[in-house]
């Protein structure tokens, strides 16, 4: 009885983990000449086109953390594609370098839209995703680079800003958007200003989007991000409890859009 109980229970856990794996690949891909080497993860237990999620990296570049936050999406049954806006090879290793680097696309919105452009293309022609059902996530830098996607008229279910740059030069544009807009901010934040994220809140409802702002109290920029530190008089800081609390939106949000 105690070998048949053990063979149950090994039956039993592998069935229920040993069969799900979350896989990754680097994906080198092209836009306008520049090569570019993104990231995928997806969960290969799930069979057949599945919701698509592209991943915009903050000021740094793709590195660890978004791959991190493409791995969770995997797990939840999502293939995830970390975008590479920069280049590859282009790492900024100090803030200074991250600020001369993101500036270029701060500066150039027309040339982020075709970063940010080309990969979605490269997501939604994976066999794994769903074309019709696609979303994009960005922090920091990234949140700048996924509204102007949105803005660009990309036939997206939805996007999701963490602790993200909200402004724009066009903000005419957002009768462009097609997607369903949440944004996740640090209600503190030093570096995204009141007038600011009032701008933001008036462009969407002049462009007549559906849209969420949320806001954090206590949470300053970078707040879901560990490496930021736990110092918030710095601009820049980790928050637990807003990390949480921001994620478990983002997951309501999702499933309400590819439902």
């Amino acid at each position: 009885m105690r070998s048949f109980s053990v063979a149950v229970l090994i039956t039993v856990l592998g069935f229920t983990s040993g069969f799900a794996e979350v896989r990754s690949k680097t994906v080198e891909y092209t836009q306008g000449g520049a090569t570019l080497e993104g990231f995928m993860a997806w969960d290969d237990a799930v069979k057949g086109p599945r919701p698509g999620v592209v991943v915009v990296h903050e000021w740094t570049g793709l590195g660890p953390y978004v791959k991190g936050r493409a791995e969770q999406l995997a797990k939840m049954g999502y293939v995830a594609f970390c975008a590479d806006i920069y280049g590859k090879g282009v790492r900024p290793s100090t803030p200074q370098e991250a600020a001369a680097t993101s500036a270029t696309y701060r500066q150039d919105r027309n040339l982020t839209r075709a970063r940010v452009g080309a990969a979605l293309a490269e997501l939604k022609r994976s066999p794994l995703v769903d074309p019709k059902r696609i979303a994009a996530i960005g922090y920091c830098f990234g949140g700048m680079v996924v509204l102007e996607l949105a803005r660009s008229g990309a036939d997206l279910a939805g996007v999701v800003v963490f602790h993200g740059a909200l402004n724009t030069p066009t903000p005419a544009d957002a009768k462009n958007i097609k997607a369903k807009v949440l944004a996740l901010q640090g209600g503190d934040d030093p570096f995204v200003a009141p007038a600011e994220v009032a701008a933001f809140e008036d462009e969407m409802r002049q462009g007549g989007v559906d849209w969420q702002l949320v806001q954090y109290g206590g949470a300053v920029h970078s707040y879901t991000n560990p490496a930021s530190g736990n110092d918030a008089s710095k601009g820049a800081a980790y928050n637990e409890v807003a990390d949480r609390r921001s994620w478990e939106a983002m997951r309501t949000f999702l499933a309400e859009i590819f439902r």
